[in-house]
């Protein structure tokens, strides 16, 4: 391919495109050169405790080797999951569009959205989007797709394509997105309802924001039946005088002795079960709204060495890691250490190894990578509270603390398991 200029030496716009499209065009082949090494990771790892990632008549895959795929390609192990299982689909039941992401014609990422709708099909159903996809999967839209998984389901399993059939009411759900919260105190909520649900609530909520407007709200009509929204969450009528459940509002908020001291300028409170901040007069409002129930919980410091001799993490601790640590400490993941998902509470150095359980030795890991440091070699240390250096079966090396996660491998690292030294990047 001929030379293009670099961005930061284009003096022109088409000079600018240019090198734009050279340099998708490097990325479509990287990314094609990742699926296929996806494909080769796999066939390394069909033993000790194989898993059915993708569709029937695919080799079945170790499940514990997806996550040092996913931690050396820098994602979460629940999105290096969909990848493999999308490159194995593409490698052993859709060969004619895999064919087309080797020789560079289709870009790596339509050629997944392909695999991740033939998964669930037979070799039968899959083989069929195949031929009929792999010509012009290059500009297949996402409606045209499905309808070829439907077709491929009703010719091939329609005792499969029934019961889906019969099941769609399951894909029913109402989603408060709490772990996206704007300083603004919003959220977004979204779902699939049933069709009469659907007009009922419409119904409702139009109704409600009629009422706040006939008390003298202002505000405009969808905020108003966002606030009708609430009142129906809360089983008020605003028209009514009656008793009604209170609000429980659990805050650990965290502050400066300027905010304690009613000094300076802005002051942030920090919703723990949302891992948001919010200005501290959106939490007075809150707490002001009739029937709320305001409980004020003793102080945690988590600077404080808690400590236990027995096996059993006692709640002051458990606690104190879930504030220190905010989410499963492992490189990438994101899982809350609070709310429904939940985390465990693990001994760093295992404790039948001596490791002790205190506040040095105690972090957070969801149910997935507790198991996975438990029969695995992965392994990791404390630097300091809240910071991990963690260490792969291959001996690659990850640094993770609040912040986030960096991959702190040397690039010349040698291959083989725990070859070399880890590199750690610390802030001066």
């Amino acid at each position: 391919m001929a030379a293009h200029p670099a961005p930061e030496q284009a003096d022109s716009p088409a000079a600018v495109l240019a090198a734009v499209r050279a340099s998708r065009e490097v990325a479509d082949r990287e990314e094609a050169r990742i699926l296929a090494l996806a494909v080769d990771w796999a066939a390394m790892h069909s033993i000790d405790r194989p898993v059915l990632l993708a569709g029937p008549g695919t080799p079945q895959v170790d499940e514990f080797c997806v996550a040092e795929l996913a931690a050396a390609l820098r994602i979460s192990t629940d999105a290096g999951r969909s990848l493999l299982a999308e490159a194995v689909e593409l490698a052993h039941r859709l060969p004619q569009t895999w064919s087309r992401v080797r020789a560079g014609e289709l870009p790596a990422w339509r050629a997944r959205r392909v695999a991740r709708a033939t998964i669930v099909l037979s070799r039968e159903g899959a083989a069929f989007v195949d031929r009929h996809v792999a010509p012009f999967a290059h500009r297949v839209g996402l409606a045209q797709l499905d309808r070829l998984v439907e077709e491929a389901l009703v010719r091939f399993e329609p005792d499969l394509a029934d019961a889906r059939r019969r099941a769609a009411a399951d894909g029913r759900h109402v989603t408060v997105h709490t772990d996206q919260v704007g300083y603004d105190g919003t959220v977004h909520v979204e779902g699939d309802l049933d069709l009469a649900d659907g007009l009922d609530l419409d119904a409702a909520l139009t109704d409600g924001a009629a009422r706040l407007a006939d008390l003298g709200c202002t505000d405009s009509l969808d905020v108003r039946r966002a606030h009708a929204l609430g009142e129906l969450a809360r089983g008020t009528d605003p028209t009514l005088e009656l008793p009604v459940p209170g609000r429980e509002v659990v805050l650990h908020v965290h502050v400066t002795p300027d905010a304690l001291n009613g000094q300076g300028g802005t002051h942030l409170a920090r919703v723990d079960n949302t891992r948001s901040f919010v200005d501290a007069d959106q939490v007075r409002t809150w707490c002001g709204t009739p029937g709320t129930t305001i409980t004020v919980r003793p102080v945690l410091d988590l600077d404080e060495h808690i400590s236990s001799t027995a096996y059993e993490t006692p709640d002051r601790l458990a606690e104190q890691a879930t504030h220190v640590d905010g989410t499963c400490v492992f490189p990438w993941c994101t899982r809350p250490a609070r709310g429904h998902h939940g985390t465990d509470c693990d001994h760093v150095v295992p404790h039948a190894e001596g490791g002790p359980t205190c506040s040095c030795n105690i972090a957070r890991l969801c149910r997935r990578h507790h198991r996975l440091k438990t029969h695995t070699a992965w392994r990791y240390t404390v630097l300091e509270r809240g910071s991990y250096l963690w260490t792969s079966p291959h001996g690659l090396g990850f640094l993770r603390d609040r912040t986030g996660t960096i991959d702190v491998t040397p690039p010349d690292r040698p291959s083989g398991r725990h070859a070399g030294h880890l590199l750690v990047v610390s802030d001066p």
